[in-house]
């Protein structure tokens, strides 16, 4: 299956359960392809769990799921051993060991518990009793936040942000898309939504993604815009070169998708807030923000 005719089989189902937000749809299949993680903020209600629960929905792979907390333990999350009554060491494995994890609400979960969420994120593995246990594969973390104005919340350490390969600001539908979201929630006990790909799809689809060239000029073009975010008087802390990465593998699936053997410098145009939002740290700017600061490097670059 190539990657159009995967991605078209994918939103047809996701379409199924959610009015609109084809384009955040479009950049958590993006994300997919480039085997990274996402993270959506939103305030409640907007659909950002039922968005990664449907695209969850379409793949035939294991699935799991973390409420965050501020009582939540990483032993919650990745699993523990313990002493069986014929004192034998016995592994308790958690729901980190699928193919996609939703972490809900991940914001509300203590520093000490999303921090150590690091190694599975990075390194696709995580250690219990000593011993460092592999994760499955394909594995993809879709965690959901809520703005930091809601009660109870707390800012994600940069750290764990730059693990994320985009972050996905979910809005407020458009009327034309809540009077559609009531009229799927009229007949949702009806709708069911097809899994239209394997594991072994996206796992291809993965490596396809490795064979789109990204021509000199697009490289030195992404360089650019991370660089000038380390320079940008607005920007206290400017993006990582595992920002640069983002923006290469990222490039190379929106290609893919869109059928082209090549990236090109408008699709680093296209990905340049979900790849940098939730990097960099700006000063107070009097209202013009993290995107507006972004959209600011991407209009002086020529």
């Amino acid at each position: 299956m190539d990657a159009k005719t995967a991605f078209d089989a994918v939103l047809t189902e996701v379409r199924k359960k959610i009015a609109g937000k084809l384009d955040v749809i479009e950049l958590m299949f993006i994300a997919m392809l480039a085997n990274g993680h996402v993270l959506l903020e939103g305030v409640p209600g907007v659909a950002k769990t039922t968005m990664t629960k449907t695209l969850a929905d379409t793949v035939q792979a294991q699935f799991g799921r973390v409420q965050g907390m501020p009582d939540l333990d990483i032993r919650d999350i990745i699993g523990y051993t313990y002493m069986d009554d014929s004192n034998q060491v016995q592994l308790k494995k958690g729901p980190i060991f699928c193919n996609m994890l939703l972490i809900d609400e991940l914001n509300r979960a203590s520093p000490r518990t999303t921090t150590s969420l690091l190694e599975a994120l990075e390194e696709r593995q995580v250690t219990i009793g000593g011993e460092s246990m592999q994760l499955p594969k394909p594995f993809m973390a879709l965690a959901t936040q809520n703005p930091l104005n809601i009660e109870g919340t707390t800012p994600l350490p940069k750290v764990l942000c730059d693990r994320f390969l985009m972050r996905l600001s979910v809005e407020y539908p458009s009327m034309e898309e809540e009077q559609q979201m009531l009229r799927i929630k009229e007949r949702e006990e009806k709708i069911v939504t097809n899994k239209v790909l394997t594991t072994e799809d996206v796992l291809g689809l993965q490596n396809a993604v490795k064979e789109i060239v990204v021509p000199d000029e697009v490289v030195a073009y992404i360089t650019r815009v991370v660089n000038a975010t380390r320079k940008n008087i607005q920007i206290v802390m400017g993006a990582s070169p595992r920002s640069e990465i983002s923006f290469f593998n990222c490039a190379k699936a929106k290609a893919l998708i869109e059928g082209r053997k090549e990236a090109t410098i408008d699709d680093i145009k296209y990905l340049a807030k979900p790849v940098l939002s939730h990097r960099i740290v700006v000063r107070a700017t009097g209202g013009v923000g993290v995107n507006g600061v972004i959209n600011g490097i991407i209009a002086t670059l020529q």
